[in-house]
Protein backbone atom coordinates (compact mmCIF):
# COMPACT_ATOMS: atom_id res chain seq x y z
CA UNK A 1 0.00 0.00 0.00
CA UNK A 2 1.33 3.44 -0.90
CA UNK A 3 1.58 6.43 1.40
CA UNK A 4 1.12 10.02 0.25
CA UNK A 5 2.36 13.23 1.77
CA UNK A 6 0.65 16.45 0.86
CA UNK A 7 2.76 19.40 -0.21
CA UNK A 8 1.31 22.75 0.80
CA UNK A 9 0.56 25.00 -2.17
CA UNK A 10 3.04 27.61 -0.92
CA UNK A 11 5.79 24.95 -0.83
CA UNK A 12 5.40 23.73 -4.42
CA UNK A 13 8.43 25.16 -6.25
CA UNK A 14 7.99 27.33 -9.31
CA UNK A 15 9.63 26.25 -12.60
CA UNK A 16 13.41 26.07 -12.29
CA UNK A 17 13.32 25.93 -8.50
CA UNK A 18 13.36 23.32 -5.77
CA UNK A 19 12.45 22.87 -2.13
CA UNK A 20 13.63 20.56 0.64
CA UNK A 21 10.88 18.74 2.54
CA UNK A 22 11.26 16.63 5.67
CA UNK A 23 8.80 13.81 6.37
CA UNK A 24 9.18 11.23 9.13
CA UNK A 25 12.91 11.91 9.35
CA UNK A 26 13.51 11.64 5.60
CA UNK A 27 14.65 14.59 3.50
CA UNK A 28 13.04 14.80 0.08
CA UNK A 29 14.07 17.25 -2.65
CA UNK A 30 11.16 18.42 -4.81
CA UNK A 31 12.15 19.96 -8.17
CA UNK A 32 10.07 21.80 -10.76
CA UNK A 33 11.50 21.40 -14.27
CA UNK A 34 9.41 23.34 -16.79
CA UNK A 35 6.23 22.61 -14.83
CA UNK A 36 7.03 18.90 -14.27
CA UNK A 37 7.55 17.96 -10.62
CA UNK A 38 10.18 15.42 -9.55
CA UNK A 39 10.84 14.12 -6.02
CA UNK A 40 14.03 12.32 -4.94
CA UNK A 41 15.83 11.54 -1.70
CA UNK A 42 18.00 14.50 -0.82
CA UNK A 43 20.99 12.30 -0.02
CA UNK A 44 23.37 11.33 -2.83
CA UNK A 45 23.83 7.55 -2.75
CA UNK A 46 27.59 7.98 -3.22
CA UNK A 47 28.50 9.78 0.01
CA UNK A 48 25.32 11.42 1.26
CA UNK A 49 25.74 15.00 0.02
CA UNK A 50 22.58 17.06 -0.43
CA UNK A 51 21.12 16.84 -3.93
CA UNK A 52 18.70 19.69 -3.30
CA UNK A 53 21.63 22.10 -3.25
CA UNK A 54 23.14 20.63 -6.43
CA UNK A 55 23.19 22.20 -9.87
CA UNK A 56 19.99 21.61 -11.85
CA UNK A 57 20.61 20.94 -15.55
CA UNK A 58 17.23 20.31 -17.17
CA UNK A 59 15.89 17.14 -15.55
CA UNK A 60 19.37 16.22 -14.28
CA UNK A 61 20.69 17.12 -10.82
CA UNK A 62 24.44 17.35 -10.30
CA UNK A 63 25.68 16.44 -6.81
CA UNK A 64 27.58 19.37 -5.37
CA UNK A 65 30.15 17.12 -3.65
CA UNK A 66 31.58 15.05 -6.50
CA UNK A 67 29.64 16.06 -9.61
CA UNK A 68 27.67 12.84 -10.06
CA UNK A 69 24.64 13.49 -12.28
CA UNK A 70 21.28 11.82 -11.68
CA UNK A 71 18.21 11.77 -13.91
CA UNK A 72 15.35 13.11 -11.81
CA UNK A 73 12.76 11.01 -13.66
CA UNK A 74 14.40 7.62 -13.05
CA UNK A 75 16.79 8.39 -10.20
CA UNK A 76 19.64 6.65 -12.06
CA UNK A 77 23.15 7.96 -12.46
CA UNK A 78 23.49 9.15 -16.06
CA UNK A 79 24.71 6.40 -18.40
CA UNK A 80 24.49 3.75 -15.67
CA UNK A 81 22.01 1.54 -13.88
CA UNK A 82 24.36 0.70 -11.01
CA UNK A 83 23.81 3.75 -8.82
CA UNK A 84 20.39 5.23 -8.13
CA UNK A 85 18.85 7.79 -5.83
CA UNK A 86 15.34 6.90 -4.67
CA UNK A 87 12.76 8.78 -6.70
CA UNK A 88 9.06 9.16 -5.97
CA UNK A 89 6.03 9.85 -8.16
CA UNK A 90 4.40 13.24 -7.73
CA UNK A 91 0.66 13.55 -8.26
CA UNK A 92 -1.54 16.61 -8.49
CA UNK A 93 -5.15 15.84 -7.63
CA UNK A 94 -7.73 18.64 -7.63
CA UNK A 95 -4.94 21.20 -7.28
CA UNK A 96 -3.30 19.41 -4.31
CA UNK A 97 0.24 18.10 -4.79
CA UNK A 98 1.26 14.76 -3.27
CA UNK A 99 4.51 12.81 -3.14
CA UNK A 100 3.78 9.08 -3.29
CA UNK A 101 5.83 6.53 -1.36
CA UNK A 102 5.59 2.82 -2.14
CA UNK A 103 6.81 0.00 0.09
CA UNK A 104 10.24 -1.17 -1.14
CA UNK A 105 8.87 -4.43 -2.51
CA UNK A 106 6.35 -2.49 -4.66
CA UNK A 107 8.59 0.30 -5.94
CA UNK A 108 7.82 0.92 -9.63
Amino acid sequence: MSRRIAVAALQVPTPGNRILLVDEGSSIALFNVDGQLYAVDDSCPHQGASLCSGRLEGQVIRCCAHGLRFDLASGYLLNSTRLRVASYPVEVIDGQTFIVFFPEECTP
